[in-house]
């Protein structure tokens, strides 16, 4: 953490709010499109229309000269996105916005028991309460036996686990390649990844789906972009509990344009969720070590 970003914590947090509404218009978008495109297809559509984004990238992607061990990897980290991608899909025609948003905050837990299993990473008696507080928090959201339990709430817990993987993939990769290397072998691999996909339940979209999608990949590739900058202005400890406005701005979305109920329990599990991941934030900032995502870091 530099001087520069702990003096501008203002800057941090309006570029991390303003991520926020970038990624909730991506579900609202998604949302809309709804099961019209199936969602390997919809998927697809939204790497294929964005691969305009992937231009400034391949100059150093070619230049980076990457090993056989090395593509693996990103093939890898392509593979379990291209199936988290069509799980967030196939969620967000199923269940409410509130309840996708709010379950998406279990991948950055899911990273920190990655990389104590995988990776060799300590896991202090804190942290682990903190990740057990947060998979209660998913037990409140789900609340099993005392409502049904429908496959858009398994494919997320999936979709958490498969952008957790993904993004142990790449802190793999990331001391060893740029930034924009990372990122450009991402969208590429995962638009191949999904080709086979969508081809096999193609059905011819509409000018419209294809607006929509293209909407899409711009306003995904706007909240990484603004999250970069928010990560540039402040700590994580200070923009990390911003990202809880999404769970408010998708519960209101919801209710205002969708006309979804209003859960009490799906906010309440979601604060809990976040607390426990602003926690192992925070941890992991006085041990100086970056283990853990940012929620919006692990979006698509």
């Amino acid at each position: 953490m530099t001087p520069q970003a702990a003096s501008r914590p203002i800057v941090g947090i309006f570029w991390m709010a303003f991520t926020g509404v970038m990624f909730v218009a991506v579900t609202a978008i998604v949302k809309h499109v709804g099961s019209g495109v199936p969602a390997a297809q919809a998927a697809f559509l939204r790497y294929a229309l964005g691969l305009v984004f992937l231009l400034p990238m391949i100059k150093p992607i070619m230049a980076a000269h990457l090993t056989m061990r090395q593509k693996k990897l990103f093939w890898f980290r392509g593979f379990v996105h291209t199936l988290a991608v069509i799980l967030w899909f196939f969620a967000m025609a199923r269940i409410p916005i509130a309840e996708v948003t709010a379950m998406n905050y279990l991948s950055p837990v899911y990273v920190t028991l990655g990389a104590a299993l995988f990776l060799g990473e300590r896991l202090p008696p804190r942290r682990l309460i903190a990740v057990i507080i947060a998979l209660i928090g998913a037990m409140i959201i789900l609340r099993p036996g005392v409502k049904a339990i429908e496959p858009g709430h398994i494919a997320m817990l999936g979709t958490a686990v498969l952008f957790a993987a993904g993004y142990l993939t790449a802190k793999q990769l990331s001391g060893e390649v740029s930034a924009a290397v990372v990122v450009g072998m991402l969208s590429i691999t995962v638009t191949v990844g999904l080709a086979p996909f969508a081809l096999a339940v193609w059905v011819t979209p509409t000018l419209e789906q294809l607006g929509w999608l293209f909407l899409v990949a711009c306003f995904a590739t706007a909240g990484h972009y603004s999250m970069t900058l928010a990560f540039a202005a402040a700590p994580l400890t200070v923009t990390q509990p911003v990202t809880f406005l999404q769970l408010v701005w998708a519960v209101a979305l919801g209710a205002i344009v969708f006309g979804e109920a209003v859960d009490g329990w799906v906010i309440f599990g979601g604060a809990v969720i976040m607390a426990s991941v602003s926690f192992i934030t925070w941890r992991e900032a006085i041990a100086r070590r970056k283990i853990t995502p940012v929620v919006t870091e692990t979006k698509f």
